[in-house]
């Protein structure tokens, strides 16, 4: 029974977080992450 709940658990946070990467792409949040970090990245070494 138990081994049931955890399974129940895992399979559901996996699915969970495939949504939310799902909805992330669809909404283009991809681009945005990576603008900040070429943004952050470059104030880091200085050219920013």
């Amino acid at each position: 029974m138990k081994r049931k709940s955890v399974l129940f658990v895992r399979y559901g946070v996996l699915g969970l977080s495939a949504v939310c990467i799902a909805v992330g792409l669809m909404n283009q949040e991809h681009l945005e992450v990576m603008q900040k970090a070429v943004k952050i990245c470059l104030e880091c070494i200085g050219v920013g």
